[in-house]
Parts: structure tokens; sequence; C-alpha cells
């Protein structure tokens, strides 16, 4: 293994200090160094004339389908595609079969991902026991066993009870609750959004209020707690509001949003096409726009994708049948660069930070910088590439993705972790 590196020529983006330079980065023995007046021998060089450099991204919302649903995505397969979208480090969810409810669920977890190599996994522990919403799970010991957060992701707490016994808990803990707010009563058995396209489709709707009210509920519980609240997907712009109010009362409230909500709305969706099939579902143009302003103002300052592969098979049951989700590692760059960064509404070093820094806040480890002494975990990316997006690139066991064909601007070049660098 080589343990020397020099990338020229780079545009470094460093939001830890604010810096936006054009210059070279040198890394020595898995760290980043001062650049030496000579090169030493052996020293590998790399050429990143036109590309951005930027400490790696972290998406703080995957699912990888290990243990029990490996057909759709493996740890290693889900490792392979989020080095190949531009990430180093990943969330992932507990919906496994079983899923991760225990310590050594956790600790197996880790083990893989450190055997697949390339991205470093940070686990999310189940809130309750099972996924089940009945028992809130044995969350100190999943926490000593290196949980990152813990959430039911793909579930809701319904009861209010458990859910603020588990934030208690969570508090105690010092740890984020990361929760998938959806009110499975108001849900119902809808596929799409209670809107227009639905309507029409004779498809059953999720409306609105399905998410909102858990929100809603939701900062009730923080306030109370005063654990650290992060809401997933957040797809109405109700949930936008709801979450301004509590980060302007100062609530330890933060909120993600998904590539898939910025790019698309109700009125993109095929019907009779299950790709388009995910939860919460694309809502209104409306709702869109919210998103966007909402990241663009720092109401909502974090990116990530919920990528949740599923094969071909599951999702050609149709559009009732089919499970809910969409791939979305491989092209989260692209999509948010087109949509944020590409027509000026979002300066380059605030949407870097929303893959790096504000994810890290939220699961409470330090943003990692280009400054001499940190770790070199880099992600590189080409801003002018534009590329359109094919399924048969798909680096993930699964493509299920209403993406095929969609031309975007911004691609992600290669990776740095573990001390070399991952093409």
């Amino acid at each position: 293994m080589n343990n020397r590196y020099l990338i020229r020529n780079a545009r470094l983006l460093d939001p830890v200090n604010g810096s936006d330079t054009i210059g070279s980065l040198y890394i020595e023995n898995g760290r980043i160094a001062q650049v030496p007046g000579e090169t030493a021998q052996g020293t590998v060089i790399i050429d990143a004339g036109g590309l951005c450099v930027a400490p790696g991204f972290i998406d703080i919302h995957v699912h990888f389908r290990e243990p029990g649903g490996e057909e759709a995505e493996s740890i290693a397969s889900g490792c392979a595609a989020a080095a190949k979208g531009g990430f180093t480090r990943v969330v992932m969810m507990p919906n496994t079969t079983p899923p991760l409810d225990s310590a050594e669920m956790i600790t197996a977890t880790i083990n893989k991902a450190k055997a697949a190599g390339m991205v470093e996994i940070l686990p999310a522990g189940c809130l309750t026991q099972g996924r089940a919403g009945g028992q809130v799970a044995d969350l100190e010991a999943m926490r000593a066993a290196g949980a990152i957060a813990f959430t039911d992701d793909g579930s809701t707490v319904p009861a209010d009870k458990v859910m603020e016994q588990a934030m208690k808990e969570a508090a105690r803990l010092d740890c984020t609750v990361m929760d998938h707010a959806l009110d499975p009563a108001i849900a119902g058995a809808g596929a799409l959004h209670d809107g227009r396209v639905a309507k029409s489709a004779n498809v059953p709707g999720i409306p609105s209020e399905a998410e909102y009210k858990i929100v809603e509920r939701d900062i009730a519980l923080c306030r109370k707690t005063g654990c650290r609240l992060h809401i997933q997907h957040v797809s109405t712009k109700e949930a936008v509001h709801l979450l301004a109010a509590a980060r302007q009362e100062g609530l330890p409230v933060s909120g993600e949003v998904t590539p898939h909500h910025l790019l698309l709305c109700e009125d993109d969706v095929d019907p009779a096409d299950p790709d388009y099939k995910m939860n919460p579902p694309l809502r209104s143009a409306a709702d869109r726009t919210a998103l966007r302003e909402a990241v663009t103002s720092g109401i909502i300052n974090v990116l990530a994708t919920d990528h949740a592969p599923h094969t071909s098979q599951a999702k050609s049951r149709g559009m009732l049948a089919a499970p809910f989700g969409i791939t979305g590692l491989e092209t989260a760059i692209g999509i948010t660069y087109t949509v944020l960064v590409s027509d000026g509404t979002m300066t380059l070093l605030d949407w870097v930070r929303a893959w790096t820094v504000n994810p890290a806040q939220v699961i409470g480890i330090a943003p990692a910088s280009l400054q001499p002494g940190q770790p070199a975990i880099l992600t590189a990316f080409n801003p002018g590439t534009v590329w359109t997006v094919s399924k048969n690139r798909i680096v993930s066991k699964s493509s299920n993705m209403p993406y095929a064909g969609i031309r975007l601007t911004g691609k992600p070049a290669w990776t740095f972790y573990d001390n070399r660098l991952i093409e």
C-alpha cells in the first residue's frame, strides 16, 4: 500500500474553515500533511485538474439489506455503491431481517463493514425491540457497541409514551433520535401522494397530514425530553414550517431532504411504474418548492439519499404491492448539484457543507477537514461533467430508480478512504 500521495491542481473546498482555494493536498500515512518542498521517491502523483476535492461526503440515511435481504443489497455491494457515488461514510438503517436491535447485531454490522472496506458504516440501532413499536430496545448496550443514532426507520413509533421513553434514554446517552415521521393510521394503505395523480389513477393516497402530525408530536417530545431530534426525508411544506419554528425556538431539531424530493414531484409520477413508489411519496410542486427553499435558506441543512434498494422482481408487483423505496447513492451528487448549485441558488461551499459538516453534527461526530493532521478522508467530484443516468452503469445490486435518461451536471470522480484511492 502506498504511504504518500500528492494531489495537484485541485479546487480544495473545506467548509470547516470556509476555504475555497486552488492548490495541492499531501497525504502521508493516511493523514493530511504539509505539502513538502520536494516530493519523496515513491509518492503517488494525482492530477486533479478540473476536480473539486472536499472532506469525504457523509450519507446519514442508507438501507443496506444485510442481513436478510442480500439479494437486493449486501453490505459489500452497498459500500461499493456508496464509494462510486462519492461517499466515504454512511449511516446504515436498522430495518434488516432480523433488525439491528441489539449490541450483537451492531457489532456484527461494523465487523462486516470493516471487511468490505471502501466506506465506513456507522450503524443506527432500533428504537424499539424488533422495530415493533412496543418496548424500547437496549439503547445503552447498542450505543456502547457503536450505534451512532437510534431510529425505527421504515416505520414510526406510534405510541407517544414509548417514543418519549426512547427519547429520554437517547438524551441520557447523548445520542440523536432519527424519525421516519409518518403516522401509519393516517397513511393507511396509500402508495402515492394524496393528490391529483393518485386520484386520477385510482391509487390510494398518503396525505401530507400523516407526516406533519408526527413531526408536530416529535417536536413536542424533543421540547419535553431535550433529546436531539432529526426528522428523516422531510417531504411536506407543513413539516418545513414546523422545523423552522422549532429551530427558531432553539430546540435541538434538524431535518434532511432527499435528492428525489428536490428533483421530482407528483407531476412527474408515472402511476404504472413502481419505481416512483417511495415513502414518503413525491408530493406536490408546492411542497417541492418549499423543500428547495428550506435547503437554500438553511432551515433544513442536511442532504441524505434514503438509498432503498429492491430487486426488480419485488418492484414488478405493481404500484400497490411493490415495496416502497428507490436507490440513490450513485445519483445523489449529480441530482443535488444540478438542482441546487448549477443554477446559482446555493453556493458550492454550502452544498458541500450539507453533505459533510452538517450531517456530522447531527450524529455527533467531529466534522472532517482538509487541515494538516486530519485523517485523509476525501471526496473528489467534477462540477463540469454533464452525464446521463443509465441503469446499466449502476454498481448497486438494485437499480430501482426513476432517473434513467435524466441528464445531470456534476459527477463524483473518486474517494480517498483507508489510505487508498477508490475510483
